[in-house]
């Protein structure tokens, strides 16, 4: 028997000559094709990936997690994401990485109430971070652009905290810097410098970074936009050195012994005062507990006592019952005792109150939360909104602002008041201690929000004015987390969240003025001057270039 052997490379027979070559070719062109294509789709996702990251990154840095230092990569990556891009694309890529920022750092806002209203306010409050994108894509061209980038955020930032409704300060970049490095700052010249120095320390390392690889490419290193890149990254890192004496928690006036009772509520969510005047109750009763417990020597004497915001479910002044309860605990405990309640005139709109209930006299003196929450404590567009959710019945009666500035003497001491949502405000802060406030209090509600990283969100901004005004401030929450900060923004005492507790503390008490105290919005007003002259500048240079290349 015999065989033929044909070679494994010999050309079909069959064949016309010349195809088997055809055929690879063909093959390695296709695939060459989609090689291209691949890449090219990777170039057109590479920046909108990052400009998500970027946001990430931002969230990432917010408490509860200590990671701080995170805003300066999310920056220096919305650098390398906007720079030398057209607005337009400025635009989208800032919408990116807003998205990516406030959806996560905004989740509790649909705890309770479903994912529309949370998706609708983080869509609503992407287009400022969208906005910014496209102004730092316009100035990205001009020499030292991380200065004018930087400011363009901060006026971003300020737009987003006064339109619309009042605005919405959550998440300014302040508000996640309080355990780092650049927290003094907040002294000098508030939220909006300590902001403004995070965002040019990220835009700045990016800058340097990008020079460094230049010049490993070309050898070339120009002095000038080095020394600004390099300016821009130590510069805020030894302003917050230089502006460390003016964090002091010494006590200029003396001390005063405070305590913050955390009575807890029957369940969480929008229902947490459902079950009439048990939230009245827990907070009663633990505050009688505290009154035990210093019988016995187990705790210190307060001064005075700060309940919750909403610590009265019901009114006092309307309910004697409730009247009562509260008048028999604070007469038990036998010092001042400031009071959170819902106050409901026969006509007009409901009051957020903060009332002074004296252990002799009774209540004394009232302050009216002046900035109330839109779709929480009042519903704007109400047969609008109702559409998309009809959680906004629940808010039957709308809230009304009050206008007095809250200040109370509680035994000799002068507290400033800011209820709960006022506390993401520069102003509703700065004016208690202009107005003589020796330590500060941020009575507040966040039951409806249930464990969310809401309260540690909020906390933080506490931390953040203890140091922006060199004042004590002591957080007394319905459920969680209560907290007693000293002048230099270090918590001292902290309860857990969910958990009935009174917080004692002695506590230094100040009256010197910071220079953010004493500067007010000067700081931010220079900072916007600075976005504004750097966008000027950029469209005088486009028109010019405008112009130039049709004469060419």
């Amino acid at each position: 028997m015999s065989t033929t052997m044909t070679p494994v490379d010999a050309p079909d027979p069959d064949m016309p000559p010349g195809s088997a070559t055809s055929s690879a070719a063909s093959g390695s062109s296709e695939a060459s094709v989609w090689l291209v294509r691949a890449r090219r789709l990777e170039r057109r996702l590479a920046r909108p990936a990052a400009a998500l990251l970027s946001g990430v990154l931002l969230y990432l840095s917010f408490p509860p997690r200590p990671l701080w230092w995170l805003a300066l990569p999310a920056f220096a990556l919305l650098g390398w994401t906007v720079r030398g891009r057209r607005l337009r694309a400025g635009f989208g890529l800032g919408y990116l990485a807003g998205l990516g920022f406030l959806a996560p750092l905004l989740i509790w806002t649909g705890s309770f109430v479903g994912p529309g209203p949370w998706l609708a306010l983080v869509a609503a409050e992407a287009v400022f971070v969208a906005a910014s994108g496209l102004g730092i894509a316009a100035v990205s061209r001009l020499p030292g652009w991380p200065l004018w980038a930087a400011a363009v955020w901060i006026a971003g930032e300020a737009a987003r905290a006064r339109v619309p409704f009042g605005g919405f300060p959550w998440g300014k970049i302040a508000f996640g810097q309080a355990d780092g490095i650049f927290l003094p700052l907040a002294a000098v010249g508030g939220t909006p410098l300590l902001g403004f120095a995070v965002a040019l320390c990220g835009f700045g390392l990016y800058e340097a970074l990008r020079r460094a690889v230049a010049y490993r490419r070309t050898g070339r290193l120009p002095r000038g936009p080095v020394i600004a890149a390099v300016a821009a990254v130590l510069v805020p890192v030894a302003g917050a050195a230089a502006a460390l004496p003016l964090v002091d928690a010494t006590a200029e006036n003396g001390t005063a012994t405070v305590a913050a009772i955390q009575g807890n509520v029957p369940r969480l969510g929008l229902d947490f005062n459902a079950q009439r005047r048990q939230v009245l109750d827990n907070h009663a009763d633990r505050t009688a507990q505290l009154a035990d417990d210093v019988a016995r020597g187990k705790a210190k004497q307060p001064d005075f006592v700060l309940w919750p915001e909403n610590s009265s479910d019901i009114d006092p002044y309307a309910n004697p019952d409730a009247y009562d309860v509260i008048d028999k605990a604070v007469q038990k405990i036998g010092v001042p005792t400031v009071i959170g309640a819902v106050i409901a005139p026969e006509t007009g709109k409901l009051r957020n109150t903060l009332i002074e209930w004296d252990p002799q006299r009774g209540p004394v003196e009232t302050y009216d939360k002046r900035h109330v929450q839109p779709f929480g404590e009042y519903i704007p567009m109400r047969s609008l909104v109702r559409i998309f959710n009809s959680n906004v019945d629940r808010v039957s009666r709308d809230f009304g602002p009050g206008s007095k500035i809250g200040v109370f003497d509680l035994a000799g001491t002068r507290v400033g008041l800011a209820t709960c949502y006022e506390a993401a405000f520069d102003w509703a802060v700065r004016d208690t201690v202009t107005h003589g406030a020796q330590l500060i209090a941020v009575p507040s509600n966040n039951a409806t929000f249930g464990r969310s990283e809401m309260t540690y969100q909020q906390l933080a901004m506490s931390r953040v004015r203890a140091v922006e005004h060199s004042r004590s401030v002591v957080v007394p929450v319905t459920s969680g987390v209560s907290a007693i900060i000293r002048p230099d923004g270090q918590i001292v005492r902290q309860s857990a969240m969910f958990t009935p507790d009174a917080l004692v503390e002695e506590v230094p008490l100040r009256s010197s003025q910071t220079p953010a105290t004493r500067f007010g919005i000067a700081p931010e007003l220079l900072l916007l001057g600075l976005a504004a002259g750097g966008l000027g500048w950029a469209a005088v240079r486009a028109r010019g270039a405008r112009a130039g290349r049709r004469t060419a």
